[in-house]
Order: C-alpha cells, then structure tokens, then sequence
C-alpha cells in the first residue's frame, strides 16, 4: 500500500493503475510526429547541409541518430509502462528518493535552454515581419556590448516574446491548447509549402540533391561523428524522461512499436524538407540559409512574411509551454512542493532561458550542434548509463512500487541519496569537461592531451558506458531488498 502522506507522494507523481492506461501504438507514433515536426528539427537537418554534407549524408545521420537515441527511449519507458511511473519517481531505485532531484535538475536545466532556444525563434519571427512595416527597427542604436552579439532589434523582439511566454505561464497551461491544435495542422501545411518553394525555385529536385559534399576523407568523419552525437543528444532529455508518457501504455508493445514507428520515419521525413530547402538556398541565392526563419524573410510580400512570422511565433509559443516550460517547471516544483508552485517554477524556467544566451547557440551551426546539443548530451548520457544499469542488471527489472514513495524506504539508500550514482555520474561526466572547455575557448588545445579532448566529439556515448560500467561496479555487492507486493504488481504493474 502507498502511504499517500508522505513528501514524496502527490497526485502527478503516483502510479497509474491499469484500468487508467489508455495509450495505444497510434498515440505514442502520433506523440513522436508532432513533437518533430518543429523548426528545430528542420535546423537539425539544414546545419548538416550548412556543415559540408550534402543531402544523403545528412539523412543518414539523422536517422541513425535516432535510431541509436531509440534504445534507451525504449529501454527506460519499460519501467514506466511496466509501474506506471513518471520520470523523477523512477529515478529514485537508482538515485535514491532525494538523489533523484539531481538527474531531474540537470534535465530541467537543458529544457530551460530549450526554452530559450524555441523564445529566440519566435522573437526572431516576429522581429522578421516588423523590421518590413517599420524599417527603423533595423537601424536602432545598438545597446548590448558586442561580447552580447546581441542587436536591439532582434532583442526587443525576443524579450516582447517572452513576456508573452511567461503571460501563458501566468494563465495556466489549458490555455495553450488551441495553440497546439493549430501547430498540428499549420506546420506539416508550411513545410509542404516551403518544400515546393525549393523544388519550384530551384529548377527541380535534381540540381537541389546533386549539391556535391564539402567533406571527404578524414575530414568527412571527423565531422560525421560529432555530429551522430549531437542528433542523438537532440532527443536525450526525452530518452531519459520517456517514463513520463509510457506510464499510460496499454502494453509494453505500444509503446515500443509506437515509438519505433514515430520516431526515426518522421524525424527523417521532416529532417529530409530541411534539407531540400536549405540545398536549394545555395542554387537561388548562392549561399546555403540553414535558418528557416531567415529564410522566410528574404521573400518580397509584406503579406506573406507577416502572415508566416505570425504562424511561426504562434505555433513555436505551443510547443514552447508544452515541451519546454511544463517539464521543469515540475521538476522546480519537486525540489520544494511547500514554495515553488507551478507558475514559479515556469518563471524560473524562462529566467535561466535568458541567461543561457539562446542567440548564441543557434547563431551558427558550430554552436548548435557543437556547443548546445553535445555539450548537454555529456550531462544526460551518464544519466541515462546509470538508470539503465541499475534497472536492468541490479533490480533485473523489478521494482517495489511502494517502497518508491517512503522516505526511510530501500530507496532511501544514505539520507536519501545513493552516494554510488553520484560517483558514477561524475565519472561519466569528467571525461567530456576538457572538450567542452576547449570548445567554449576557455582554454587552448594545447592545455590537455589530443586524444583527451577529442572524447567530447562523443559525448553521450562516452557518458552512457562509462557512468553505466562505473556504477555496475561500485553497486556489485548491493543486495536487492526483495519487498515486491505481489497484490500491489497484479494491479499496477503490467508485463
């Protein structure tokens, strides 16, 4: 029996029961089609091409991308269709009932880029289609320092977004569904549109897929590799939290084959449109525009931008508050349920999205795959290698549902926190630090040996099999505490 009474029991953290899983294979392959289809996933295919592949080696990396980033996806959703558990609740067997705020924080923090991230594109949309009806919005002072790379136009539009953002927050997030219904049906319509712009302007698909590659030789794989890591890093917050929606799976098959179809097909599918259109940018103006913000505002009609710019702010507002904001803001939450209600810790959300300085990240590719997306994916592998390990090989897929919600329960470990995934994690991480530093140009590359900084260009993996391989070791002599309520499992847990 659940104790109901405890700090770290509430009603968006229990377990579902079976007679409420109401999730088939078409809604976890529906899930997976909405959330790609955003402009960040076309900027994920479109920086590749920018990068020097050309279109077949973009798609290829992309796709298997996901299709490596699809195995802990499948292999962590076990458990939380299996317990019908949520995210931070399984982190606890491995964590321990308060160290589990640690991988919940860390997650957090990378949605709250994301969240700027998703803010500039909106801000910047918005900024596309009032620099065309107020010109003077292109010549204003600049008031940032130029360490910023930061112009007061965009600057405004960005922060007059934003607010917008945190005013949603303010009212709840029932108010965002009408915006994530027309996302639905107005994105998939825009990306078609676009993709004929391309084929139409660019003479036909043929000198659109026959842009040759700027990589050859040593040169093409010291890219390729890099660049796996940031598509699977692009998904690795979800590889971890993937609990949080296979909680309400009917089986184990739906959400397996769900994801398995959603998944790779439609991240490549949208990927393959970014592509087309930033291939065809180098044939109509002579250099590749891998931002399709950017874009859109190179066409001549005054209309058509602003009719454009407007979908894109709304559309990007939707999935904004629903992939970005809802996430953290619990996480926030969880850390002190007594202080930081929803709406604080969505506000929280959107101050540390600021301060990330999401223009940098996206201001060029090297940033965007190289700076945000790997760099994060060394912080959530080893997370992901630890929670894998433990469930798996330690607890051999078997939990204590009840004993997840007591506070001097099994899952307690050390006042609550399990000083072995701690260690494990730091010694996943440790390994990433000197390329990361070198990368943001803290120290030179002569600061640390070759084969040393070269690791970061795989990140996530490194992470992953040195934090998994690390905690193995350290819990081998753990004895499981078998106090598996039978009656409990017959009606929570599903096979």
């Amino acid at each position: 029996m659940i104790k109901q009474s405890t700090s770290l029991y509430n009603e968006d953290l229990a377990p579902i029961p079976q007679n409420k899983r109401t999730w088939g294979t078409f809604n976890y392959a529906a899930l997976w089609i909405s959330m790609s289809l955003c402009i960040p996933t076309y900027m994920l295919a479109s920086s590749l091409i920018e990068g020097g592949m050309n279109w077949w080696e973009s798609i290829l990396t992309i796709f298997i991308g996901n299709t490596v980033v699809l195995i802990p996806m499948i292999l962590n959703g076990h458990a939380g269709a299996k317990y019908g558990i949520p995210f931070p609740v399984f982190a606890r067997a491995s964590f321990g009932t308060k160290g589990a705020n640690i991988p919940a924080v860390l997650r957090a923090i990378v949605a709250c880029g994301w969240f700027g991230i998703q803010t500039w594109i909106g801000g910047f949309a918005l900024y596309q289609m009032f620099r065309l009806w107020i010109p003077a919005l292109e010549t204003l002072p600049q008031i940032f320092p130029d360490s910023f790379q930061l112009q007061t136009g965009p600057a405004i539009m960005f922060f007059l977004f934003w607010l917008l953002n945190m005013f949603v927050v303010y009212l709840g997030v029932e108010s965002i569904k009408k915006l994530l219904l027309f996302k639905a049906f107005f994105l998939p319509a825009a990306a078609l549109a676009l993709l004929f712009w391309a084929i139409n302007a660019g003479h036909g698909l043929g000198p659109i897929l026959g842009q040759p590659s700027k990589l050859a030789g040593n040169n093409f794989w010291h890219y390729f590799f890099p660049a796996l890591t940031g598509m699977v890093g692009y998904w690795a917050t979800l590889s971890l939290n993937i609990p949080d929606f296979t909680r309400y799976a009917k089986s184990q098959r739906s959400q397996v084959v769900g994801q398995l179809i959603g998944l790779p097909p439609s991240m490549t599918l949208f990927s393959f449109i970014g592509v087309v259109v930033t291939s065809a940018t180098f044939i109509i103006y002579g250099k590749t525009i891998w931002d399709p913000v950017a874009l859109a505002g190179k066409f001549d009609s005054k209309i058509l931008v602003s009719f454009a710019m407007i979908a894109v702010a709304l559309s990007t507002l939707a999935t904004n508050i629903a992939a970005n904001i809802v996430s953290p803001a619990n996480d926030f939450s969880n850390l002190s349920p007594s202080k930081i209600n929803f709406r604080t810790g969505g506000y929280i959300t959107g101050i540390i999205g600021i301060f990330i300085c999401p223009w940098k990240l996206i201001a060029d590719t090297n940033g965007y795959i190289f700076t945000w997306l790997i760099a994060y994916s060394s912080l959530l592998g080893p997370i992901g290698g630890i929670m894998i390990a433990d469930y798996y090989f330690i607890r051999k897929q078997q939990l204590t549902v009840s004993e997840m919600y007591e506070p001097k329960g099994q899952y307690s470990f050390t006042n609550g926190f399990n000083k072995f995934a701690i260690i494990a994690l730091l010694f996943g991480i440790l390994p990433n630090v000197p390329g990361f530093l070198l990368q943001v140009k803290l120290v030179s590359s002569e600061t640390f040996p070759a084969w040393i900084l070269q690791l970061y260009n795989y990140a996530w993996f490194v992470g992953f099999f040195v934090s998994g391989i690390i905690y193995l070791f350290l819990m081998r002599n753990y004895k499981v505490v078998d106090l598996v309520n039978k009656e409990l499992i017959n009606n929570v847990a599903i096979n």
